[in-house]
């Protein structure tokens, strides 16, 4: 059956499938819409949007292909590039910055052109921290003189939503902007929708992502990205494991066999900790963190 392993009543946000198919599709750009205008905070109002195609390639043969996950142009003509990342990757930042590119130099028309632009926006939203040096969730970042630390370009902006630091409860909640964010990252282990997510978007939302009125391609589709998912979180396990694994085999030929036992002791609990604290900031169920990681639940909820 192609539902099998899945007993979530809604979809998880950060698979694939979900993302484009709440974000990225004709019928439902409202939600994308709706998003964005709280994300703008009032700055300007979206009213339409158009899908662009999300495949480019270069101009040059040697030239890298960028595929974008979301990448539409409002009514005015301002584009905006939405990227979902699971996880850290070492070059996240040059990756925004190399997509902006695309949609600078696809502006450029045929023949004379005085390089006037339209206003770019990339945004990620990140089930991932990359800043420990502020509690904020919200980065928003242009071209700045570093002298005046006036803004010198404003139509490139780059949006990057930590959304592991977001961690309002329901009765928390305050704007559209933080109701959104709670619904994202919290969709999947929601079993109706909550009281204060009662504007008519979140309706639309939750209707489109219920598992339960998917057709069987989309059944097949979504469990597919979910397995993709889980493998993904797998690898990343094996992977910290193997190098725990390493270490400790290294640390074996040069230290004294005492201290050696404390140190992978030590060493496997520190692991199981990081691991633990990084399932829980993509919101892996508490059940699945500890059989991943053996530690109990009091020990994984007091992580931060």
């Amino acid at each position: 059956m192609c539902s099998e392993g899945i007993y979530d009543r809604y979809v998880n946000f950060y698979t694939d499938f979900a993302f484009k198919k709440l974000f990225g599709t004709e019928i439902n750009k409202d939600l994308l819409i709706s998003f964005l205008n709280a994300l703008l905070q009032g700055r300007e109002e979206i009213k339409n949007i158009s899908y662009l195609n999300t495949e480019h390639l270069g101009t040059q043969e040697y030239d890298r292909r960028a595929v974008f996950d979301v990448y539409c142009t409002n009514e005015r003509g301002e584009y905006f590039l939405v990227e979902m990342q699971k996880g850290e990757q070492q070059f996240f930042k040059d990756r925004s910055i190399y997509y902006s590119s695309f949609a600078m130099r696809e502006q450029a028309p045929r023949g004379n052109w005085d390089y006037g632009l339209k206003a770019i926006y990339t945004i990620g939203i990140l089930n991932f921290c990359f800043s420990t040096s502020t509690p904020s969730y919200y980065h928003e970042v242009k071209l700045m003189e570093t002298d005046t630390k006036e803004v010198f370009y404003d139509k490139l902006t780059l949006i990057y939503l930590e959304m592991p630091k977001f961690t309002k409860t329901e009765s928390e909640l305050e704007t559209l902007f933080d109701k959104w964010l709670y619904a994202i990252r919290n969709l999947a282990s929601l079993m109706e929708r909550p009281r204060a997510l009662q504007e008519k978007v979140f309706q639309h939302l939750f209707d489109a992502a219920e598992i339960a009125r998917f057709d069987r391609k989309e059944r097949y589709e979504y469990e597919e990205s979910l397995k993709n998912m889980r493998d993904w979180y797998s690898v990343m396990l094996t992977a910290e494991q193997k190098g725990l694994e390493k270490g400790l085999k290294k640390g074996l030929k040069k230290g004294l066999e005492k201290g050696l036992e404390q140190g992978r002791a030590e060493g496997q609990e520190e692991s199981a900790r990081h691991i633990a604290l990084k399932l829980k900031q993509m919101g892996m169920p508490m059940a699945d963190i500890v059989k991943a990681t053996g530690l109990s639940e009091s020990q994984i909820e007091d992580l931060s």
